[in-house]
């Protein structure tokens, strides 16, 4: 019989599924699908002022870098590349003209990366000319083409995204035709579920979306979405960070109601801000092919070998030197203890959320207006009164089927808009998980000297020098990082990595600069004459040539001058043990104890005098 303990998860890998995986009853459930749809137009071709790469260049660096992460991140989803407004045509059964499928809706890989890479530069744009060229312009066949490609997939898609990629705000110039058309592929498109998206792009005289682009584009799917964006990109950062917030799903890690009373219940989402980036799982294969190799565990009767069935298997726990066996259904039962939900239990003060409260990472609480009507109404309402009172929601949670119940802490968060009225942080509760009494310790810290207050102004200043702000964006994990560089090496055959800049090594030539002679200050304050914490451990002392006994030191006297002063700067703790011993016998000072403190305050309040 299985033990008990196998069967119960611990904390840590609650906490891992909590963090990584994605809740069991998310509606849409399959692979994940973008085309990139690009004018080839000559206009897309002109290069910047100063240098700036032209519009057609910064797509494909876009395109290159959304290729690269998703086969590492999710090498399952299905991408594709086609390009409008060409002079040759490319594309299944060639039924629309000036329209070129340089990629099908497939799983990226190497091949399609390198493909990207001879698109870049001028290079890139001269074989562009070649293969492509540049002629009319017909964005209906196009968006017609790019449902096709959608049609001829047999996959089940979770989610279908075309990104449009132009800097032409009237494609088909006076053709009221051909817009008409395009305005209607579109519908036809958005009524099949695809999310049709503008990366609008920098050109002379600006970009008027509100000419043809806002009736073929989709709404924003809800309030937390950035929204179609009236300024077009020049900068290829600001490129690529659309891009990402566009290509990037934002999915609940579960969604359940907040019941605030009886019969009062809001729905309600739950979203990781923040999920620890890993290292991909390395997979087995089969040395001779190569193949991915798959494990399977059964489980045989000790005594006859024979194969048992999963009903054949009971749970049991030995408790009071006897052995309790339960069937599978029973421990089932006895693991649960409601439904998921979250119910409100009161209000208490921001003031009494400390920070060692904080004991795992934090998730967010938004509304979900589309399993209950009125959710984002009440939702808005609570989140405005709890911000007006400064105080915290207290609440039991049960986030998924079968786990444990937490009492949790909804820290209201008010949305903060930048310039442009882009929202930096949207509205809604933090969820705080909270201890259980059985999680705090009692903790015996160890007694150390206490600084004196010269050491601790000293330390002020070389704090107040070191500030900066700190944004955990600016920071990459140098290993993971190094570990993508390996595999894109490998993968698209270059001769070595590229190298990463560790952003977490500190500048120690610039902190030298900033803090000047404070160090040495420091240092001169806290460690004794001569410390320097690189050098090894003094050796052993040698036997004396003659009889074979320690060799002696000198006695070391310190004038009563000399104490006085290292009192009044409080540096008495650079002088030894035996130092401060022979100072306290000359002036009569009676210790109960031997350790180096206890002669310092002793040492203090006789010079005092």
């Amino acid at each position: 019989m299985a033990e008990w303990n196998t069967f119960y998860r611990n904390e840590e890998d609650e906490e891992d599924q909590e963090e990584g995986e994605q809740s069991g009853d998310y509606k849409a459930t399959g692979r994940d699908s973008l085309v990139f749809l690009v004018d080839a137009s000559k206009e897309m071709f002109i290069k910047g002022e100063d240098g700036q790469p032209s519009n057609f260049d910064m797509t494909m660096q876009v395109v290159r870098s959304v290729y690269a992460s998703k086969i590492i991140s999710s090498h399952r989803d299905l991408m594709a590349l086609v390009f409008y407004g060409t002079e040759q045509s490319k594309n299944p059964r060639n039924s629309f003209k000036h329209v070129y499928v340089y990629h099908d809706l497939d799983e990226p890989g190497a091949k399609r990366v390198q493909d990207v890479d001879a698109l870049r530069g001028d290079k890139g744009a001269q074989l562009a000319a070649e293969t492509m060229g540049s002629g009319e312009t017909s964005l209906g066949d196009a968006l017609w083409c790019c449902a096709n490609l959608y049609s001829d997939i047999k996959l089940r898609l979770s989610h279908k995204r075309l990104m449009i990629f132009t800097c032409r705000d009237e494609p088909h110039g006076s053709d009221g035709a051909k817009d008409r058309q395009a305005r209607t592929k579109a519908g036809d498109l958005k009524e099949t579920g695809v999310v049709v998206n503008l990366m609008h792009l920098m050109k002379p005289g600006g970009f008027d979306v509100a000419t043809f682009f806002r009736d073929v584009i989709s709404p924003p799917e809800d309030e937390s979405e950035l929204g179609l964006q009236l300024e077009p990109c020049d900068k290829l950062e600001d490129l690529k960070k659309r891009v990402r917030a566009k290509e990037q799903k934002k999915r609940a890690m579960a969604r359940m109601n907040l019941c605030l009373g009886e019969g009062l219940n809001v729905a309600v989402g739950i979203y990781a801000t923040a999920v620890t980036a890993r290292k991909p799982a390395p997979i087995r294969l089969y040395r001779e092919t190569n193949e991915p190799v798959r494990s399977k565990t059964r489980t045989f009767h000790t005594q006859t070998g024979s194969l048992l069935l999963p009903s054949e298997i009971k749970k049991s726990q030995v408790y009071g030197k006897k052995q309790i066996v339960m069937e599978r259904d029973e421990v089932d039962a006895i693991k649960k203890f409601e439904d998921p939900g979250m119910s409100l239990i009161g209000f208490k003060p921001m003031a009494k959320l400390k920070r060692h409260h904080h004991i795992r990472p934090a998730v967010f609480l938004y509304p979900e207006e589309d399993e209950v009507k009125g959710s984002a109404c009440l939702f808005s309402a609570l989140l405005t009164k709890c911000s007006e009172r400064n105080v915290f929601a207290l609440c039991r949670c049960v986030a998924r089927r079968n786990f444990p119940p937490r009492f949790v802490a909804l820290v209201p968060q008010k949305e903060e808009v930048g310039e442009g009225k882009v929202q930096i942080s949207p509205p809604g509760f933090h969820v705080i998980y909270l201890p259980y009494a059985d999680d705090m310790r009692t903790l015996d810290p160890p007694q150390f000297p206490t600084a004196s207050q010269r050491q601790v102004d000293k330390m002020k200043e070389i704090v107040s020098k070191l500030r900066f702000k700190y944004r955990s964006d600016a920071f990459e994990n140098p290993v993971i990082q190094q570990q993508y560089r390996n595999l894109e090496a490998l993968a698209l055959d270059m001769m070595a990595p590229e190298d990463i800049d560790d952003l977490i090594m500190p500048k120690v030539d610039q902190i030298d600069n900033r803090l000047g002679p404070l160090v040495q200050e420091f240092r001169d304050l806290v460690y004794p004459d001569g410390y320097n914490p690189e050098n090894k451990a003094a050796a052993k002392r040698k036997t004396a040539d003659t009889g074979g006994g320690a060799e002696k030191k000198p006695k070391v006297e310190v004038a009563e001058d000399e104490l006085r002063a290292h009192a009044q700067n409080g540096t008495l703790g650079k002088l030894t043990v035996p130092v401060l011993k022979d100072a306290c016998k000359r002036f009569g000072v009676r210790t109960t104890g031997t350790k180096k403190q206890e002669l310092i305050d002793a040492l203090i309040a006789q010079l005092g005098k």
